[in-house]
Protein backbone atom coordinates (compact mmCIF):
# COMPACT_ATOMS: atom_id res chain seq x y z
CA UNK A 1 0.00 0.00 0.00
CA UNK A 2 1.24 3.17 -0.73
CA UNK A 3 3.35 5.07 2.32
CA UNK A 4 0.31 7.59 3.06
CA UNK A 5 -1.27 5.06 4.68
CA UNK A 6 1.53 3.11 6.43
CA UNK A 7 3.72 4.59 9.52
CA UNK A 8 6.87 6.73 9.00
CA UNK A 9 8.57 6.61 12.26
CA UNK A 10 11.04 8.66 11.14
CA UNK A 11 9.05 11.40 10.66
CA UNK A 12 6.92 11.36 13.38
CA UNK A 13 7.60 12.77 17.08
CA UNK A 14 7.03 9.36 18.83
CA UNK A 15 3.26 10.08 19.35
CA UNK A 16 2.18 6.43 19.75
CA UNK A 17 5.07 5.90 22.27
CA UNK A 18 3.40 9.15 24.44
CA UNK A 19 -0.11 9.62 23.84
CA UNK A 20 -1.36 6.06 23.89
CA UNK A 21 -2.08 4.39 27.48
CA UNK A 22 -1.93 0.55 27.67
CA UNK A 23 -1.97 -1.96 30.92
CA UNK A 24 0.27 -4.75 32.03
CA UNK A 25 -0.72 -7.56 29.71
CA UNK A 26 0.81 -10.53 27.90
CA UNK A 27 1.10 -7.24 25.22
CA UNK A 28 3.12 -4.98 27.23
CA UNK A 29 5.46 -5.61 31.13
CA UNK A 30 4.21 -2.85 32.91
CA UNK A 31 0.92 0.32 32.95
CA UNK A 32 1.30 3.22 31.25
CA UNK A 33 -1.19 6.42 31.40
CA UNK A 34 -1.87 8.50 28.59
CA UNK A 35 0.29 11.33 27.64
CA UNK A 36 2.91 9.56 29.69
CA UNK A 37 6.45 8.84 27.64
CA UNK A 38 7.47 5.56 27.55
CA UNK A 39 10.71 4.84 29.93
CA UNK A 40 12.35 3.09 26.96
CA UNK A 41 11.64 6.75 24.54
CA UNK A 42 14.91 8.56 24.03
CA UNK A 43 14.97 12.23 23.48
CA UNK A 44 15.52 12.10 19.84
CA UNK A 45 12.16 10.34 19.61
CA UNK A 46 13.82 6.57 18.96
CA UNK A 47 13.41 3.44 21.12
CA UNK A 48 16.23 2.54 22.91
CA UNK A 49 14.91 -1.28 22.56
CA UNK A 50 13.56 -1.61 19.36
CA UNK A 51 15.51 -4.44 18.17
CA UNK A 52 14.87 -6.61 21.46
CA UNK A 53 10.79 -5.63 21.75
CA UNK A 54 9.18 -9.08 21.86
CA UNK A 55 11.97 -10.16 24.15
CA UNK A 56 10.95 -7.69 26.82
CA UNK A 57 7.73 -8.20 26.28
CA UNK A 58 6.38 -5.09 24.19
CA UNK A 59 4.28 -7.50 22.04
CA UNK A 60 2.15 -4.43 21.44
CA UNK A 61 4.43 -2.16 19.99
CA UNK A 62 5.56 -4.79 17.36
CA UNK A 63 1.73 -5.10 16.35
CA UNK A 64 0.88 -1.56 16.56
CA UNK A 65 0.15 0.27 13.38
CA UNK A 66 -0.65 4.05 12.95
CA UNK A 67 -1.51 3.92 8.99
CA UNK A 68 0.41 6.81 8.82
CA UNK A 69 -1.30 9.18 11.45
CA UNK A 70 1.64 9.73 13.06
CA UNK A 71 3.76 11.71 10.80
CA UNK A 72 0.57 13.49 9.70
CA UNK A 73 0.01 14.68 12.66
CA UNK A 74 3.52 15.01 13.10
CA UNK A 75 4.17 16.75 9.74
CA UNK A 76 0.87 18.99 8.72
CA UNK A 77 -1.75 19.45 11.36
CA UNK A 78 1.52 20.59 13.57
CA UNK A 79 3.46 21.53 10.63
CA UNK A 80 6.61 19.70 12.24
CA UNK A 81 6.53 21.58 15.79
CA UNK A 82 7.21 19.23 18.80
CA UNK A 83 5.40 18.23 21.64
CA UNK A 84 8.42 18.43 23.65
CA UNK A 85 8.16 22.28 22.50
CA UNK A 86 5.05 22.86 24.37
CA UNK A 87 3.08 21.47 27.46
CA UNK A 88 -0.34 22.42 26.27
CA UNK A 89 0.21 22.10 22.66
CA UNK A 90 1.78 18.34 23.62
CA UNK A 91 -1.99 17.60 25.42
CA UNK A 92 -3.78 18.63 22.73
CA UNK A 93 -1.56 16.94 20.20
CA UNK A 94 -1.91 13.62 21.98
CA UNK A 95 -5.86 13.95 21.88
CA UNK A 96 -5.37 14.88 18.16
CA UNK A 97 -3.24 11.28 17.40
CA UNK A 98 -5.93 8.93 18.54
CA UNK A 99 -8.52 10.34 15.66
CA UNK A 100 -6.93 10.89 12.99
CA UNK A 101 -5.40 7.66 13.35
CA UNK A 102 -8.81 5.81 12.89
CA UNK A 103 -9.55 8.07 10.37
CA UNK A 104 -5.93 7.02 8.24
CA UNK A 105 -7.25 3.09 8.95
CA UNK A 106 -10.48 3.85 7.14
CA UNK A 107 -7.93 5.33 4.61
CA UNK A 108 -5.98 2.15 4.29
CA UNK A 109 -9.61 0.35 3.85
CA UNK A 110 -10.88 2.67 1.47
CA UNK A 111 -7.61 2.89 -0.55
CA UNK A 112 -7.83 -1.13 -0.89
CA UNK A 113 -11.34 -1.54 -1.97
CA UNK A 114 -10.97 1.39 -4.71
CA UNK A 115 -8.38 -0.73 -6.47
CA UNK A 116 -10.07 -3.89 -6.79
CA UNK A 117 -11.68 -4.66 -9.80
CA UNK A 118 -14.33 -6.48 -8.04
CA UNK A 119 -15.30 -3.31 -6.81
CA UNK A 120 -15.66 -1.21 -9.99
CA UNK A 121 -19.56 -0.07 -9.30
CA UNK A 122 -18.50 1.04 -6.42
CA UNK A 123 -15.32 3.13 -7.43
CA UNK A 124 -17.18 6.57 -7.90
CA UNK A 125 -18.73 6.08 -4.06
CA UNK A 126 -15.58 4.56 -2.31
CA UNK A 127 -13.11 7.91 -4.29
CA UNK A 128 -15.93 10.06 -2.74
CA UNK A 129 -15.52 8.67 0.79
CA UNK A 130 -11.93 8.42 0.72
CA UNK A 131 -11.48 12.44 -0.19
CA UNK A 132 -13.47 13.23 2.38
CA UNK A 133 -11.98 11.32 4.81
CA UNK A 134 -8.72 12.54 3.37
CA UNK A 135 -9.84 16.28 4.21
CA UNK A 136 -10.85 15.55 7.48
CA UNK A 137 -7.22 14.35 8.30
CA UNK A 138 -5.75 17.85 7.55
CA UNK A 139 -8.60 20.19 9.33
CA UNK A 140 -7.30 22.05 12.34
CA UNK A 141 -6.83 20.25 15.87
CA UNK A 142 -9.78 21.90 17.03
CA UNK A 143 -12.05 21.06 14.14
CA UNK A 144 -10.49 16.98 14.68
CA UNK A 145 -11.14 17.31 18.04
CA UNK A 146 -14.72 18.43 17.56
CA UNK A 147 -15.35 15.00 14.86
CA UNK A 148 -17.96 12.74 14.99
CA UNK A 149 -15.95 9.96 13.95
CA UNK A 150 -18.42 7.08 14.75
CA UNK A 151 -20.87 9.03 12.77
CA UNK A 152 -18.26 9.24 9.93
CA UNK A 153 -17.52 5.64 10.20
CA UNK A 154 -21.19 4.66 9.47
CA UNK A 155 -20.84 6.49 6.42
CA UNK A 156 -18.19 4.20 5.18
CA UNK A 157 -19.11 0.87 6.81
CA UNK A 158 -22.22 -0.04 4.48
CA UNK A 159 -19.87 0.99 1.47
CA UNK A 160 -17.15 -1.72 3.02
CA UNK A 161 -20.12 -4.30 3.51
CA UNK A 162 -20.85 -3.96 -0.42
CA UNK A 163 -16.72 -4.25 -1.19
CA UNK A 164 -16.78 -7.44 0.71
CA UNK A 165 -19.51 -9.39 -0.41
CA UNK A 166 -19.25 -8.71 -4.38
CA UNK A 167 -14.89 -9.76 -3.21
CA UNK A 168 -15.76 -12.77 -1.39
CA UNK A 169 -18.14 -14.20 -3.65
CA UNK A 170 -15.91 -15.45 -6.43
CA UNK A 171 -14.02 -17.10 -3.51
CA UNK A 172 -17.42 -19.10 -2.10
CA UNK A 173 -17.93 -20.17 -5.63
CA UNK A 174 -14.99 -21.91 -5.21
CA UNK A 175 -15.37 -23.06 -2.19
CA UNK A 176 -17.90 -25.72 -0.55
CA UNK A 177 -20.85 -23.76 -1.35
CA UNK A 178 -22.04 -20.69 0.32
CA UNK A 179 -21.27 -18.48 3.46
CA UNK A 180 -22.04 -20.16 6.31
CA UNK A 181 -23.14 -19.04 9.94
CA UNK A 182 -20.87 -19.42 13.29
CA UNK A 183 -22.08 -21.32 15.17
CA UNK A 184 -20.29 -20.12 18.55
CA UNK A 185 -19.41 -15.72 18.61
CA UNK A 186 -15.80 -16.24 18.38
CA UNK A 187 -12.87 -18.65 17.65
CA UNK A 188 -10.76 -18.04 20.62
CA UNK A 189 -8.60 -21.44 21.18
CA UNK A 190 -10.42 -23.06 18.65
CA UNK A 191 -9.14 -25.85 15.85
CA UNK A 192 -9.51 -24.84 12.68
CA UNK A 193 -6.54 -26.64 11.67
CA UNK A 194 -6.76 -27.62 7.71
CA UNK A 195 -10.26 -25.50 7.18
CA UNK A 196 -11.64 -24.52 4.25
CA UNK A 197 -12.60 -21.02 5.08
CA UNK A 198 -12.29 -19.49 1.58
CA UNK A 199 -14.59 -16.08 1.06
CA UNK A 200 -15.53 -16.13 4.25
CA UNK A 201 -16.23 -13.07 6.43
CA UNK A 202 -14.40 -13.20 9.35
CA UNK A 203 -15.16 -8.89 10.37
CA UNK A 204 -14.40 -8.50 14.24
CA UNK A 205 -14.00 -11.65 14.90
CA UNK A 206 -12.19 -13.23 17.93
CA UNK A 207 -9.68 -16.10 16.68
CA UNK A 208 -7.09 -15.32 19.46
CA UNK A 209 -5.09 -18.38 19.59
CA UNK A 210 -6.82 -19.93 17.05
CA UNK A 211 -4.73 -23.03 15.15
CA UNK A 212 -5.02 -21.97 11.70
CA UNK A 213 -2.49 -24.12 10.30
CA UNK A 214 -2.76 -25.29 6.51
CA UNK A 215 -6.26 -23.55 6.35
CA UNK A 216 -7.20 -22.04 3.13
CA UNK A 217 -7.99 -18.18 4.06
CA UNK A 218 -8.17 -17.01 0.46
CA UNK A 219 -10.23 -13.42 -0.02
CA UNK A 220 -11.24 -13.41 3.48
CA UNK A 221 -12.82 -10.49 5.18
CA UNK A 222 -10.14 -9.47 7.79
CA UNK A 223 -11.41 -6.13 9.11
CA UNK A 224 -11.53 -6.08 12.53
CA UNK A 225 -10.60 -10.12 13.42
CA UNK A 226 -8.32 -10.23 16.84
CA UNK A 227 -5.46 -12.40 15.27
CA UNK A 228 -3.37 -12.35 18.29
CA UNK A 229 -1.00 -15.24 18.86
CA UNK A 230 -2.95 -17.03 16.05
CA UNK A 231 -1.04 -19.46 14.48
CA UNK A 232 -1.11 -19.29 10.64
CA UNK A 233 1.90 -21.77 9.72
CA UNK A 234 1.37 -22.94 6.05
CA UNK A 235 -2.31 -20.98 6.08
CA UNK A 236 -2.74 -19.67 2.50
CA UNK A 237 -4.31 -15.97 2.95
CA UNK A 238 -3.71 -14.96 -0.82
CA UNK A 239 -6.13 -12.08 -1.81
CA UNK A 240 -7.38 -11.43 1.95
CA UNK A 241 -9.37 -8.61 2.22
CA UNK A 242 -8.99 -5.77 4.55
CA UNK A 243 -5.94 -7.39 6.05
CA UNK A 244 -3.58 -5.13 8.33
CA UNK A 245 0.02 -5.36 8.73
CA UNK A 246 -0.62 -5.21 12.37
CA UNK A 247 -2.97 -8.31 12.21
CA UNK A 248 0.07 -10.41 10.74
CA UNK A 249 2.43 -9.13 13.28
CA UNK A 250 0.47 -10.03 16.11
CA UNK A 251 0.28 -13.41 14.43
CA UNK A 252 2.38 -16.61 14.42
CA UNK A 253 3.34 -17.93 10.98
CA UNK A 254 5.98 -19.54 9.00
CA UNK A 255 7.83 -19.36 4.98
CA UNK A 256 4.79 -21.42 4.08
CA UNK A 257 2.39 -19.05 5.24
CA UNK A 258 1.09 -17.33 1.92
CA UNK A 259 0.51 -13.57 2.14
CA UNK A 260 -1.59 -11.03 0.02
CA UNK A 261 1.14 -8.91 -1.38
CA UNK A 262 0.49 -5.86 0.56
CA UNK A 263 1.59 -7.26 3.69
CA UNK A 264 5.20 -7.98 4.51
CA UNK A 265 6.16 -11.52 6.39
CA UNK A 266 7.17 -10.41 9.76
CA UNK A 267 10.89 -10.79 10.91
CA UNK A 268 10.19 -12.47 13.69
CA UNK A 269 8.18 -15.07 12.04
CA UNK A 270 11.24 -17.17 11.71
CA UNK A 271 11.44 -20.45 9.51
Amino acid sequence: MESDVKSDCLNCFALCCVSLPYMKSTDFPYDKGSGEPCRHLCSNHRCSIHGSLREKGFQGCVSYECFGAGQKVSQVVYKGKDWREDSRMAEEMFSVFPIVQQLHEMLFYLKQAIELEEAKDLKLDIQTLYDLTYTLTIKTPEEILALDIEAHRSKINPVFIKVSDVYRSKYRKKGKGSETKKKRPDYIGANLTNVDMKGQNLRGTFLIAANLTNSDLRGVDFIGADLRDADLSGANLAGALFLTQSQIQSAKGDKATVLPDYVERPGHWGS
